[in-house]
């Protein structure tokens, strides 16, 4: 591992705080240290109070913070007498702990500190690292761990025996550090949990942790348990979607509400699967408490792997006899999954979460194979994981988190994402937490939003093994479909009949209808498997109940589409599935009016462009987003017994009333 200090950029951030962001970042760019908020980092500080008196302060990661980002105000100050004190009860519970580490903070605005302050607080040291090194917990986790870290590092590091994060950690290093640290010691190990290491600037601080981690990466190497050997064979895709939404199903409801699940089948992940120990390494527990609390459990009971075949629905179906109270405390529902089939599965109840779980099992991979070839991988008794797993404070954060979004945990596919309604749908239903796949035939759908949420996908409506091509990709990213907006469509030029070309008349007809009626008829397999009932609403027109002259083609086929979805309405309500249309008219903030457009037509009016854009009963411009909230709303609880409906969003028009 190399260092990636950099004067140049150092330079940029000023004073001890400054230079404490600035390594806390180095630190947090390299995956193999920290992962997704894990680690922390601090600095003792002697400031000025408003009295004019001189104290001692820890500056530590506060919680919910990630290294990788982390600014000045996700440092926590805390009196660092207090902490030192605070290491020398007898005991405290957790608590109790978090309790003084607030009351002792000179900032109150500030975030709460890490559980892990106290500890800082004890290291002899200005500057303090501390990350989950890959490298250092493949040892850790070895048989014989102990007697390896101290072969290595000698008297660079004092070595803790585990225990579980929180005050009786930070109590055990105060007894044991000073007792066993020497003039050469520049770190310390937790065994199974991670690395510190310190000095008297964020520079030697920071680089101590490279040249620590280093260490054990060379030993490993010399060891030949560096490198993994993975296999490039390329994994056969299968369609396996209803597959996948019936493993979402069933964890939906063991869970007791709707959960995302990602798949993964890269070579990694199905090298790992085909292991011929991985009923045995998989099922030892994570490599870190620090991902026993990002993870949660991690069970195998993917079919075909030898000796530990669980089918899913009778796995479930045990955990769905408990009561919710058992549920409550048990957490039935397995983060990780695998299977030889689906390949690693990562269940989340946002898309971030799965990705996060994605993210720590693939280091989690490595690690454990690294273990493997060390000596055999050896993670902590199911005492300690489920200690952490239920751990007071974990369970006080559970209590304390809000409501989660009305859509949390469902999926939603849109199609004609790219721009207009399309786009303000795909913006909609993720504010109110749905995960959405977007279709569209524009490339720009694939890089639209860089975020966890949403997976752009180009697809031609018109051809239908793109169609499930899109669907397969979507089912994989998020487990299911749960909701569906049927948006897109062509609106071609005024034509009359006496001029319309067959040609352009089917044309028109094969977006506008055929192309949803694939859709509807593809996708109804998945909205059987929806843990909440399928919700489906389709853009229709004012054309449906008032056309006018010149647009026969789109007006047909707008009538006809309603008519799909009247007939979907009724074959499909008994099981649940709701059908809407919205019928928009005069939505002026899409791609076919143009400002050259929009002047032509009030001109032809006899008005302004913005009167124009007022032209109804309300005298109120209906935007892409005014269709799109509707829309969102129409798949919500509020329109639970609805089903069937057709509801215009055009400001009032004398013709449709």
């Amino acid at each position: 591992m190399k260092s990636l200090w950099n004067d140049e950029e150092a330079a940029g951030f000023q004073g001890e705080l400054g230079l404490r962001v600035y390594t806390s970042r180095l630190l947090g760019r390299e995956p193999s240290l920290v992962l997704h908020g894990g680690g922390n980092t601090s600095v003792k500080i002697r400031e000025k109070n408003i009295l004019g008196r001189e104290e001692d302060l820890l500056y530590v990661k506060g919680s919910g913070w990630d290294l990788e980002k982390i600014e000045s105000g996700g440092f926590s100050p805390v009196r660092l007498q207090h902490l030192i004190d605070l290491a020398g009860l007898e005991s405290l519970s957790d608590l109790q702990m978090v309790n003084e580490l607030r009351t002792h903070m000179t900032v109150s605005s500030a975030p709460t500190p890490s559980v892990e302050a106290i500890l800082h607080a004890i290291l002899p040291a200005k500057y303090v690292d501390h990350t989950h090194a890959d490298a250092v917990i493949s040892i850790t986790n070895t048989k014989g761990g102990h007697q390896r870290i101290n072969e290595i590092f000698k008297d660079l590091v004092v070595v803790i025996p585990y225990i579980m994060p929180g005050f009786d950690l930070a109590r055990l290093c105060a007894q044991i550090f000073p007792a066993e640290a020497s003039v050469n010691t520049i770190g310390m190990v937790l065994m199974n949990h991670g690395i510190f290491s310190f000095g008297d600037s964020a520079r030697t601080s920071y680089e101590r942790m490279i040249e620590l981690v280093t260490m054990a990466e060379e030993y490993l190497n010399l060891h030949k348990s560096w490198h993994i050997g993975i296999s490039d064979d390329s994994y056969r895709q299968k369609q396996v979607r209803t597959d996948i939404a019936s493993l979402r199903l069933n964890a939906s409801r063991a869970a007791g509400f709707p959960i995302l699940l990602s798949t993964y089948t890269d070579p990694q992940c199905m090298n790992f699967i085909n292991n011929h120990k991985i009923g045995k390494i998989s099922q030892q527990g994570p490599a870190t408490p620090d991902h026993v609390i990002r993870t949660k459990r991690i069970p195998l009971i993917g079919r075909d792997i030898d000796g530990y075949t669980k089918d899913y629905e009778h796995y479930f179906a045990e955990n769905n006899k408990r009561t919710k109270d058992e549920k409550s405390m048990l957490d039935p529902v397995p983060r990780v999954i695998l299977d030889k089939e689906l390949g690693l599965c990562t269940l989340g109840r946002s898309a971030k979460d799965a990705a996060i779980v994605a993210d720590i099992y693939r280091h989690t991979i490595d690690i454990i194979l690294r273990s493997e070839m060390l000596g055999g991988y050896q993670a902590l008794p199911a005492s300690d994981i489920f200690d952490v797993e239920y751990w007071e404070l974990e369970q006080a954060k559970l209590r304390k988190s809000g409501k989660p979004p009305v859509y949390s945990g469902e999926v939603a596919l849109v199609t004609g994402a790219a721009s207009g309604i399309g786009k303000a749908c795909v913006h909609a239903l993720m504010s109110r937490g749905a995960a959405v796949v977007g279709l569209d035939i524009d490339d720009s759908i694939e890089h639209m939003i860089d975020m966890p949420a949403f997976k752009g996908v180009r697809c031609d409506l018109t051809d239908e093994s793109q169609i499930i091509d899109a669907l397969e990709q979507g089912v994989r990213v998020y487990g299911g479909l749960d909701m569906l907006v049927l948006n897109a469509g062509t609106f071609p030029p005024s034509c009359r009949i006496d001029s319309l070309q067959t040609s352009e008349w089917r044309k028109v007809q094969t977006i506008n209808l055929d192309a949803n009626l694939a859709m509807l008829r593809e996708c109804y397999p998945l909205f059987r498997l929806s843990p909440n009932h399928a919700r489906i609403v389709i853009i229709g027109s004012k054309n449906v109940t008032a056309p006018g002259p010149g647009a026969v083609a789109y007006s047909a086929s707008k009538a006809a589409l309603n008519q799909l979805a009247r007939i979907a309405a009724l074959e499909w309500g008994e099981e649940g599935i709701r059908i809407n249309t919205v019928h928009p008219d005069a939505v002026f903030d899409t791609g076919i009016w143009t400002e050259q457009v929009l002047a032509s037509r009030a001109k032809s009016y006899g008005l302004s462009v913005e009167d124009y854009k007022k032209k109804n009963i309300l005298h109120v411009e209906i935007k892409s987003s005014d269709v799109a909230e509707l829309v969102a709303e129409l798949c919500g609880p509020l329109f639970a017994a609805t089903t069937g409906a057709q509801i215009p969003v055009d400001g009032g028009n004398d013709r449709v009333i």
